[in-house]
């Protein structure tokens, strides 16, 4: 890659702009440019950064809340100040996100004690349509996940789709009982199971007379 350089995109408001530019062989191997190195692209800003926070290329964020300065940040997913782990409709989200539950999932229902998470959620799988009647509309699969709170948020321990403490409590035994034992077991149509495909049929053998 050549002719590396950062530029300042939009005027300067709360937040500050950048763009990485460079040219390149486009995949070219045999120009030679077969491994990876770090590089450097300066910008210099036509004011004092202050608190403001910088986007690069778009999407990714870095602000200087809680680095040591001149240091900056790098924000994750979740932004720069992700929801503290708890019984909160943001915290939930972050579980989501942990799991890779499909976009525009919905939560259910949740079971939460600020330390432990039964957290029941589906997604819609047909059509976007307004005839909420129709089975093709409202056909959805979910399901049940249980999690245990980190310092860096909710972690998975497992799923299942069945009801009560049984599988949850074989992987972790500490999961409290108060918040599975009254658990149902999630609708067959929400997680349906598939029987392995049957055997081939056997073909005809001749048989010597």
């Amino acid at each position: 890659m050549r002719e590396l350089k950062a530029v300042i995109t939009d005027p300067i408001t709360d937040l500050v702009r950048v763009q990485v530019t460079f040219t390149s062989p486009s995949g070219d191997r045999a120009s030679g440019c077969t491994k990876e190195s770090t590089a450097t692209a300066k910008v210099r800003l036509p004011e004092p950064l202050g608190d403001r926070d910088v986007i690069v290329d778009n999407y990714t964020r870095f602000t200087a809340d809680g680095a040591n300065p001149p240091a900056l940040r790098l924000c994750g997913k979740l932004g720069c100040t992700p929801p503290t782990t708890g019984c909160t409709a943001n915290s939930y989200d972050q579980a989501l996100m942990a799991v890779d539950a499909p976009e525009h999932t919905y939560r259910d229902s949740e079971r939460c004690d600020g330390k432990w998470l039964v957290l029941d959620f589906s997604w819609r799988t047909g059509p976007a349509c307004s005839d909420s009647t129709d089975p093709a509309c409202s056909s959805r699969l979910g399901d049940r996940w249980f999690f245990r709170a980190k310092k860096s948020g909710w972690e998975p321990i497992g799923r299942t789709s069945a009801g009560g403490c049984r599988d949850v409590q074989r992987k972790e035994p500490t999961f409290p009982t108060s918040l599975c034992v009254s658990l149902v077991p999630l609708s067959p149509s929400l997680h349906p199971g598939y029987p392995p495909p049957s055997a081939s049929p056997t073909t005809g053998v001749p048989v010597a007379g």
